[in-house]
């Protein structure tokens, strides 16, 4: 069955859909008042997110020692206690070694993972379920299993090598062998380095960058209105030319990232949504100001893990009177995004 058939098939989540569950995780990890609570829900979240981003096993998750077989410093996870297979070692993004950093950084939750992970298998299976269920997704859909195996699924349609992903999945096949006459152990790792760290700078909605999928297509006449679904779950909408959609060969289910300038992105003090005929609206925080004798720039954070960038004249800033933690709606139609593909 190729990949494509097995997204379809219902076998796994995708790129996206995998976002929207890392996001639901990361919501309800900190939902809980309650210390003990917010601690445990941390501990599964570390779960989830290792077993999302190196494709581990449940057993071996839970077997690992996050103090001792996290490498911070190298960026990997050793996966030391499958007697079949041996020690491996899968390499992880910047951007998670340094999350786990600080997560490790927190006394409490350190303290708590003393003795390791220290949480029941069953247990870890229906919290997983629970937030494949509140992402509105079938319930095996949210299983570890099925995570591990979308993992694997996602990095092919990456174009990873199949060597580079059978070694970080832990299998040990004939194709993997053969695969190796043409790749060394060396190899290997640098190829998944290189991919693992440019997957996370795509999944990361920094400065302007949206990376998500095509959700709905309509040409007209001379141009075409596309909408995309990105990680976390937003939606925005950009219009281009019947030509481009054509050269950069657009259908419904296509990865893609979208930017806007930060010119473009206009801003409007409040909590209720404004008046507008700006077609994508985001609400958000301001993040930080950073004045200047010509311009403004303004960052404000509209999810968890993505925050806009917007540059006003410094005039403009002056009469927005914005300041860090204000409320805020990011605007910006649709003729302001510019689509790229990998």
């Amino acid at each position: 069955m190729k990949i494509d058939d097995t997204i379809r098939a219902g076998t796994c989540l995708d790129t996206v859909q995998l976002g929207q569950l890392e996001h639901s995780f990361r919501l309800w990890a900190g939902e809980s008042p309650r210390l003990d609570v917010r601690l445990s829900r941390k501990r599964i979240l570390l779960i989830f997110l290792l077993i999302r981003y190196t494709g581990g096993k449940l057993n071996e998750v839970l077997d690992l020692d996050p103090l001792q077989d996290i490498g911070l410093v190298r960026k990997v996870v050793i996966f030391s206690r499958d007697r079949r297979t041996g020690m491996r070692e899968v390499q992880i993004s910047d951007s998670l070694s340094a999350e786990i950093a600080v997560m490790l950084a927190d006394d409490a939750f350190r303290a708590s993972l003393a003795e390791g992970l220290g949480i029941d298998a069953a247990f870890v299976r229906r919290k997983f379920y629970e937030r494949a269920v509140a992402c509105g997704f079938p319930q095996q859909l949210g299983g570890p299993e099925s995570i591990r195996r979308s993992r694997g699924v996602e990095l092919m349609q990456g174009n990873m090598p199949l060597p580079a992903v059978q070694k970080l999945l832990g299998h040990s096949t004939p194709t993997l062998t053969s695969s190796y006459v043409s790749f060394s152990e060396d190899e290997i790792r640098q190829i998944t380095k290189r991919h693992i760290e440019k997957e996370a700078a795509r999944t990361t909605s920094a400065r302007n960058s949206f990376y998500g999928k095509i959700l709905a297509f309509k040409q007209g006449d001379i141009q075409s209105l596309v909408c995309i679904q990105t990680l976390e779950g937003h939606r925005l909408s950009t219009v281009i030319t019947n030509d481009s959609a054509v050269r950069l060969g657009l259908r419904i289910g296509q990865l893609v990232t979208a930017e806007v300038k930060a010119p473009w992105v206009l801003l409007q003090r409040g909590a209720n949504e404004p008046e507008s005929s700006a077609e994508n609206r985001f609400h958000g925080t301001v993040e930080r100001v950073n004045t200047g004798k010509i311009s403004t720039e303004y960052v404000v954070r509209i999810s968890a893990q993505t925050e806009l960038c917007s540059i006003t004249s410094a005039e403009a800033g002056a009469s927005l009177q914005l300041r860090k933690g204000d409320p805020v709606w990011i605007l910006f139609n649709s003729f302001a995004v510019v689509l790229h593909i990998d």
